[in-house]
C-alpha cells in the first residue's frame, strides 16, 4: 500500500460522500429524539439519547465543515492559508460509556462509526498540517500517546 503524501480531490470527495450518507443515518436515528416519550420509557434513556445525539450530530457537523473547507480549497474558493488558519477539525467529544449502555445496539454502532470517521479525518488533518512528513517510529508512538492523553482529558 502506498502512503498518501498529500490530500487530493478524490480522497476528499470519497470522504464527503461517506460523511453525507452517515449524516443522513444520524439524522434519521436522532430525529426520533424530538418525539414525545412513550409510556413507560425511562427518562435516563431519553437523556442518553438526547446527549449522545447532540454529540453525534455535532461531530458530523464538524466533519462536514472540514470536508467542505477542503472542497472549497480544491475549487479555488479558499486559499491554503485560509484553510490552515480556519479549517482545523475540532477535537471530538467521545460518547459516554454509561449513556451508550442505555441505547440500542444499532444506535451504539452508528455513534461508533461517526467516532471512527472523525478519528480518520483528524489523522488526515494532522498529517496535512505537518506536510505529511514521515516521523521516526519513536516520534509516531509519542504523537499517538499525546493524542490519546488529549482525548482522555
Amino acid at each position: 500500500m502506498t502512503r498518501t503524501t498529500n490530500l487530493s480531490r478524490p480522497i476528499i470527495e470519497a470522504l464527503y460522500t461517506e460523511a453525507l450518507v452517515l449524516a443522513d443515518d444520524v439524522r434519521a436515528v436522532f430525529a426520533l429524539g424530538t418525539r414525545e416519550p412513550e409510556a413507560g420509557e425511562e427518562s435516563q434513556v431519553r437523556i442518553a439519547l438526547s446527549t449522545e445525539g447532540l454529540k453525534t450530530t455535532t461531530r458530523m457537523m464538524h466533519i462536514l465543515a472540514w470536508l467542505l473547507n477542503q472542497r472549497a480549497f480544491f475549487s479555488g474558493e479558499l486559499s491554503e492559508r485560509q484553510v490552515r488558519q480556519h479549517g482545523t477539525l475540532p477535537p471530538d467529544r467521545k460518547a459516554d460509556p454509561a449513556a451508550l449502555a442505555l441505547l440500542e445496539p444499532e444506535t451504539r454502532e452508528l455513534i461508533d462509526e461517526t467516532e471512527k470517521l472523525h478519528q480518520r479525518i483528524a489523522r488526515l488533518d494532522e498529517a496535512w498540517r505537518s506536510g505529511f512528513e514521515m516521523a521516526s517510529p519513536a516520534r509516531a508512538i509519542h504523537s499517538r500517546l499525546e493524542r490519546r492523553l488529549k482525548d482522555l482529558g
